[in-house]
């Protein structure tokens, strides 16, 4: 998906909800776009000061959030990560690094895909349940840390 197209798609949804696609939430969306994974308020901080004030930043976070333009992470370390929800995004998996906490999109290949839905369906059957969407986080060491 391009920028342009992106950005008219979350104006649309925010327009549906009579909010503004505001100049601070344009940079909010395209620092989430061009991540290789979830970013926490404070990396997003970092990265957009002093164009998107800390107080700005999270009250645009709710309000992306509350749109279904962004999804959070609940980390186990507490931090909240956030990154674009999957119909902007495209589907994928997170690598997460059990040492330093960083959060790395996967895409797998189709034929892997395959296999994790098909073990999706597996479990859902066992608990009698009806999944409709999967997310995949592997835990581990990464490259940096191991």
């Amino acid at each position: 998906m391009t920028s342009q197209t992106r950005d008219r798609e979350v104006e649309s949804r925010l327009r549906a909800r009579d909010v503004r696609y505001t100049s601070g939430r344009k940079r909010v969306v395209a620092a989430l776009a061009s991540a290789h994974g979830p970013r926490s308020a404070a990396e997003l901080n970092a990265e957009l000061l002093p164009d998107v004030p800390l107080s700005s930043l999270y009250r645009t976070l709710a309000v992306l959030e509350d749109a279904g333009i962004v999804s959070p992470h609940f980390g186990a370390r507490g931090v909240t990560r956030y990154e674009l929800a999957e119909w902007l995004r495209g589907h994928h998996h997170h690598l997460i690094c059990v040492d330093c906490g960083s959060v790395d999109d996967v895409a797998v290949p189709s034929d892997l895909e395959t296999e994790v839905r098909r073990l999706v369906d597996d479990i859902g059957m066992l608990a009698e349940f009806a999944p409709v969407n999967h997310a995949l986080e592997i835990e581990g060491r990464c490259a940096r840390c191991a």
